[in-house]
């Protein structure tokens, strides 16, 4: 019947945001030419108006065309004819090559390949094709449509060729225009984002249809976690393979591989892929095993809930019988207890009754296999697994990663939910139904309008936790004490509450940017909250959410801290203290460089040794180049940097006597061993090093060989050897004697240390300009516009370069801001300090200059150079400084990188946009043992209001355009000290204190 979907739209989609129309010319009837022939390209061949005549359903198309105007819909006419009509009806006219040589007539406007029209059309429109609705009445056109994965190919003139356009691929056939009834006008929101959306609110990531080449972005946004595990949003019926890629990874869960590629052996560490408990298999009576695909599925619905961290999916699909079954699933990973997870799924026969068969798994036979660019290497972690029946639905699998020697064991628990007094469980039995896969296969009654619930409870536990005897039994004991799925459920959604109540954001700024804020918040949390002194992990820069980077710990965390540090600074303190126990790598890694004091690695994991990878894979040369990003030493600075701003927002000074001091004293030594004096003008220098830039591994021609005086790490290195003799000062012989006495400080160190941190030299540019590196002025511009017409995307130069035979170091160019981090970390008043202790003068307009040349040379090949751009140009240009905030809030839920989200979030970026509404734009800064306050807010932020903790006291902070209002918790502790714009107050517990905020010249 005309107006029925004969077979399901691709990508099971059902919201359209566009149609394309394409129609046989008044009185041409599409013949046998009309058809491809073999070994023809299946183009888009649209039949068109020849000689003055008119389209077939003319009149129809212009009614409809009005329709979809008064909807909203975007509309496009594909047309051969070589005069654009006078006022089209659609909103683009493509104009395509006629099917026929010598058809063509000179003259008109430009002609695109019949290949390239519909492409074309989807361009013009900026509407995805999945998006797309494509009608006409062409078989080729048809094929090319379904070829090319437009949302809905509809067939025209059915009456007589239902068969042909049916076998053409359409997905509906009509007999005319006024049969299309079908509700088009409800194009998705935010198709930007992945398809992603949270309509009218803040808290949901929503997707409302199944999305195949998006599946592993998706999968990483809709992660589920706790900080000790994580598990990305893969679909339940799935295995590893395809467009999904389930992952489950435990935090600080490494081991080591060697691998042989293209003749030459890599040693490289991974975060281990854990057994996959998420498998839920079923099947309808004896059909076949059921996986979500384009062909088979009706409706799809997804729904991340940040509020409570519970995903959500519901789907429908009719089998190869017809028969209709919908089936919802909610599954989490508590907040509450961080070794349980849960997952349940509820079964409803819509038109059909009988038997559901489902199986219940857990797959230990995974792999690391996340990463595109590492898929040369090995990936099997885990040694054979241990696959146990405990009998009562309850299995349990036990597995040990093949060098560290880590032991996991994952125990499940699945149950039936009965349906009144009646057992609708016929059978259970065990199932292996591939090696390494355990679970049991249960047998369910099923009528229309019963539903029936199975529930998936898992406990996982490693030998590195601490309090157990074995793994295996920690998780079975954990999983016979564990209540049901709701149970467990209740208490998770109110441990997030608690978290949000810390930790949550509030904006004016409208509803993409309020979930984007969310949604970063969230992910941030469910890497570290379970952060604890006895659960040994750092923090990754892809959160737990896949195999980006291999799960290594790199500065990121530099990032990530401020936000924890000023709401649960117990956790800043546990993740520093994965750095302090591999203090003694680094100090034994400096000695080998033939340094003192203690060099911590840009690439860190396991143990703390060097884990940056020799070689990098190029995807543009199928080869492996060499990588000598370990030259970025300044990733002790940021450690230094992290400890000494959670001591100024905390106070703990027993921090600093137990791990802290010893750390900072210990980079402060590596990084005055590396300087160097030289006589000629008494100036200190560091070669041999990398700056935050990542493109500059040395001079031209001379890869590999470091850096000469590179500003952010000199400048960095001035501060810290401030800051290590100050703390020295702060604790004195009372608190630091016995500590200093084991250190072996001398006080002509500290009088070293006072040598170098003034008389370092910093390079400068003739205008004052800060020069990147001592060099810089000598290396020629780069053809920026040039590339950006070539390629497009350019923020990986170096992988470009390299394809061309160049180089990232002949130029001036930056990956990510590199000198600009200074006026990151440090407001233009301290580094303008910072600069005259050392020598230098750094006046304002210098500054401005400084920001604005280094904002035309970054290719922003980091979500990290977002961060930063925004924060710097917070005083300069508050619009340019929205707009690059914009960009880091959604640069993971539009993939900006181009497919890399599917690898993991990028967790510093995320925490970095976070940062920036509640430190940047309010000026909140923690020095000098007071608050400081000097809000400077954009235009397009009515509004932002959050809490904090400042040395264990909660103050909310609330700033709009016009007012700031702090307002202090009532308790017993003596007042705190805020300085607003330059003016020290005093803010007393329960008091609440406004205070004007000076109109922006901005």
């Amino acid at each position: 019947m005309s107006g029925v979907l004969e077979q399901p739209a691709v990508h099971g989609r059902s919201t359209y945001g566009a149609v394309v129309l394409a129609l046989a010319p008044s009185g041409t009837a599409p013949g046998p030419d009309d058809a491809a022939r073999a070994g023809e390209d299946p183009a888009p061949v649209p039949i068109a108006p020849v000689g003055g005549r008119r389209p077939r359903h003319g009149a129809d198309a212009a009614e409809l065309f009005a329709r979809l105007h008064t909807e909203g819909m975007l509309t496009a006419l594909i047309t051969t004819h070589p005069e654009l009509p006078e006022g089209p009806p659609a909103d683009i006219v493509v104009a395509a090559e006629p099917a026929r040589e010598g058809a063509s007539r000179p003259g008109g406007p430009d002609r695109h390949p019949p290949a390239a029209s519909l492409l074309l059309a989807s361009r013009r429109l900026a509407v995805e094709p999945e998006h797309i609705v494509v009608i006409s009445d062409s078989d080729r056109l048809l094929r090319a449509a379904v070829a090319h994965g437009f949302g809905l190919v509809v067939g025209l003139d059915g009456a007589g060729r239902r068969g042909r356009l049916l076998a053409a691929g359409a997905h509906l056939v009509v007999d005319s225009l006024t049969d299309l009834d079908i509700p088009l006008a409800t194009a998705p929101q935010d198709s930007e984002w992945g398809g992603g959306s949270g309509g009218d609110s803040p808290w949901n990531l929503t997707y409302s249809c199944l999305d195949p080449p998006r599946e592993g972005m998706r999968e990483s946004l809709c992660t589920l976690g706790n900080g000790y595990m994580a598990v990305r949003g893969a679909a339940c019926e799935s295995r590893a393979g395809g467009s999904h890629y389930p992952g489950t990874y435990l935090a600080g869960v490494y081991n080591r591989l060697r691998s042989e590629v293209t003749g030459l052996v890599l040693e490289h560490e991974d975060l281990v892929n854990a057994p996959n408990w998420l498998l839920v298999q079923y099947r309808v009576q004896d059909g076949y095993w059921f996986q979500p695909a384009p062909e088979n599925v009706l409706e799809h619905h997804q729904d991340l809930d940040l509020r409570t961290g519970v995903l959500t999916r519901a789907l429908r699909f009719r089998d190869e019988a017809g028969r209709t079954t919908r089936v919802t699933t909610r599954r989490f990973v508590s907040q509450d207890q961080r070794h349980l997870a849960g997952q349940e799924t509820v079964f409803e026969a819509e038109d059909w009754s009988g038997t559901l068969t489902v199986r219940s798994l857990v797959d230990a036979d995974v792999h690391n296999r996340n990463v595109a660019d590492d898929a040369a290497l090995s990936g099997r972690h885990l040694d054979d697994a241990l696959l146990e029946d405990l009998g009562h639905g309850t299995v349990r699998v036990q597995a040990t990663t093949s060098q560290s020697g880590v032991r996991i064991a994952v125990a499940a628990r699945t149950r039936v939910l009965r349906s009144g007094s009646r057992d609708r469980l016929l059978s259970r039995v065990p199932a292996r139904p591939a090696p390494g896969v355990v679970g049991h296969e249960l047998r369910l009654r099923m009528d229309p309008g019963r539903a029936v619930r199975v529930e998936k409870v898992v406990a996982l536990v490693t030998s590195q936790d601490r309090a157990i005897s074995t793994p295996a039994l920690a998780a079975t004991t954990l999983l016979e004490r564990a209540g049901g799925f709701d149970e467990l459920l209740s208490a998770h959604v109110v441990a997030w509450q608690a978290l949000w109540s810390a930790f949550a954001v509030a904006t004016d700024a409208g509803g993409q940017q309020g979930l984007a804020v969310n949604l970063n918040t969230f992910h941030v949390l469910q890497s570290v909250a379970a952060a604890h002194p006895d659960l040994d992990a750092g923090v990754p820069p892809r959160g737990l959410h896949g195999e980006g980077y291999r799960g290594h710990v790199f500065w990121d965390e530099m990032f990530v801290y401020p936000m924890l540090t000023l709401r649960r600074p117990e956790w800043t303190r546990a993740l520093l203290a994965y750095r302090y126990r591999r203090l003694p790598e680094a100090r034994a890694a400096a000695r080998a460089a033939g340094h003192e004091g203690a060099m911590f690695p840009w690439q860190s994991g396991s143990d703390g040794r060097e884990e940056t990878p020799r070689a990098l894979f190029n995807p543009r040369t199928g080869r492996w180049i060499p990588d000598h990003s370990r030259l970025q030493r300044h990733v002790g600075l940021a450690v230094a940097h992290s400890v000494w701003h959670y001591y100024q927002a905390t106070g703990d000074t027993r921090f600093l006597i137990e791990e802290g001091a010893e750390l900072v004293v210990e980079i402060a030594r590596f990084f005055a061993s590396l300087a160097v004096h030289d006589p000629e003008d008494d100036r200190w220098v560091i070669t041999g090093v990398m700056g935050p830039d990542e493109f500059h591994d040395g001079y031209p021609g001379a890869p590999g060989s470091g850096l000469r005086n590179n500003a952010y790490t000199n400048v960095m290195t001035a501060w810290l050897l401030a800051r290590a003799a100050e703390m020295v000062e702060r604790l004195g012989q009372d608190y630091g004697g016995p500590l200093w006495r084991r250190l072996g400080l001398r006080e002509d160190e500290l009088a070293r240390w006072e040598q170098i941190r003034t008389r370092l030299r910093v390079p400068f540019l003739a205008d004052g300009v800060l020069a990147q590196f001592e060099g810089y002025e000598e290396l020629p511009e780069f053809a920026w516009e040039d590339y950006r017409a070539r390629y497009g995307y350019i923020g990986r130069l170096d992988l470009i370069l390299d394809a061309e035979g160049l180089s990232t170091n002949d130029y001036r160019l930056a990956k990510q801001a590199d000198v600009l981090m200074l006026l990151y970390l440090f407001s233009a008043e301290e580094l303008r300090e910072l600069l005259g202790q050392m020598g230098y003068d750094f006046p304002a307009e210098a500054v401005r200059a400084t920001v604005a040349f280094y904002c035309d040379r970054s290719s922003h090949g980091s979500t990290l150079s977002d961060v930063v751009h925004s924060w710097v140009e917070a005083r300069r240009d508050r619009r340019s400084s929205w707009s690059f905030l914009t960009r880091a809030l959604n640069s993971d839920l539009v993939d900006a990188q181009g497919d890399t989200v599917r690898e993991g979030v990028h967790l510093g970026a995320m925490a970095g946009s976070v940062d920036i509404l509640t430190r940047c734009y309010t000026g909140l800064e923690v020095r000098d043992d007071m608050l400081w306050l000097h809000p400077a807010i954009p235009p397009e932020l009515p509004r932002v209001s959050f809490s904090i903790s400042y040395r264990n006291q909660p103050i909310q902070v609330e700033v709009t355009r016009s007012a700031l209002r702090l307002y202090l918790g009532p308790g017993p502790a003596e007042p705190v000290r805020v300085c607003v714009d330059g003016r020290v107050h005093e803010l007393a517990a329960g008091q609440i204190r406004q205070f004007p905020v000076a109109a922006s010249d901005a």
